[in-house]
């Protein structure tokens, strides 16, 4: 009965050791493959079952592991080369990567650039002081009551848009030299008017045709720079007769960046022409009300002189 029971357990433990002997074989043989040069590693199946003494004991298992498992986790671990760190992708590298003619978009769309907001500067002070001079000579001219009391208010004022009232004055003095009529002083007064306002508004919108044709065409110059990048990429790839990304993407980042410089440039310009357009309209409004408070202190002094000279009449009949 015991020695039933010994072959029994003996049987049990040879099956329970059995597939570990074999894991054991196969980790051992998986090793050797991967630190030896050779690519193919032939493993010998177990097809025999190892008396109970030559099975390896658990702390040899445990000794030996360790020391091989480093080297394959280290393999494993170890992230392929990116071929792309070999090129620089910034905006600089890609810039002195590209071809002549991209470089030469680059650069005048970036000196376009910078000429738009040298552009907004001086015109939104220009604007600005305009306005507010505007306002000021308008504010006089609603207040005065006469010509004459307009020139002394006006004798400190200085302006470019004083030029209205002195065209007022001019016209009043020609037609003072003469026989004229108060419909007719009127009507030569008005036209100097609008003279005068027309180049007041063109001196106004000066340069700011440059603004809108930096935003019409920066994108169309952006684009031929992208569509010309392109072109080389392309003629890149079929000498170097690989699709790789490494040989693709920088040449296409470089085409692109010229489209990017090219909506740098035109967006920015295309809102400060819109901007000063509004701006500009509000200051015609303004001029527009100057020339009209003229117009009104004409048209008194002119109804006052009348008036005197019906009255200068009337009082030379009474007399004679």
């Amino acid at each position: 009965m015991n020695t039933l029971f010994f072959r029994l357990m003996s049987a049990l433990s040879v099956l329970t050791l059995s597939p570990l002997v074999s894991a054991t074989q196969d980790t051992v043989d998986t090793v050797s493959s991967v630190n030896t040069v050779s690519p193919v590693t032939t493993v010998s199946p177990v097809n025999t079952v190892s008396p109970l003494n030559t099975v390896p004991s658990a702390s040899s298992l445990s000794s030996s592991t360790p020391a091989t498992l480093p080297e394959v986790i280290e393999h494993q671990i170890i992230p392929p080369s990116n071929p792309l760190i070999t090129h620089d992708l910034s905006a600089m590298g890609m810039y002195h990567a590209a071809d002549w003619v991209v470089k030469s978009v680059m650069i005048s769309l970036f000196i376009a650039s910078i000429i738009s907001w040298a552009i907004f500067l001086a015109k939104q002070i220009q604007l600005v002081r305009a306005s507010k001079r505007t306002t000021k000579l308008l504010s006089t001219l609603v207040q005065s009551e006469s010509i004459q009391n307009a020139e002394v208010n006006l004798s400190n004022h200085k302006a470019s848009e004083l030029i209205l009232f002195t065209a007022v004055q001019h016209e009043l003095h020609l037609s003072s030299l003469g026989h004229a009529t108060p419909d007719g002083i009127k009507e030569r007064v008005q036209l100097r008017l609008e003279r005068v306002q027309t180049e007041l508004s063109r001196k106004m919108t000066s340069l700011t045709g440059i603004l809108a044709t930096v935003g019409s065409i920066s994108p169309f110059v952006g684009l031929f720079g992208t569509v010309w990048g392109i072109m080389n990429a392309f003629i890149g790839i079929a000498k170097s007769k690989s699709t790789t990304l490494v040989v693709v993407a920088p040449g296409i980042a470089e085409a692109l960046l010229a489209t990017a410089i090219g909506l740098i440039a035109a967006i920015p310009a295309v809102i400060m022409y819109n901007y000063f357009t509004r701006f500009i309209g509000k200051y015609r409004a303004l001029v527009t009300d100057v020339s009209a408070a003229s117009m009104v202190l004409v048209s008194r002094e002119l109804d006052r002189k009348s008036h005197n000279e019906t009255n200068l009449k009337s009082d030379i009949k009474k007399g004679g």
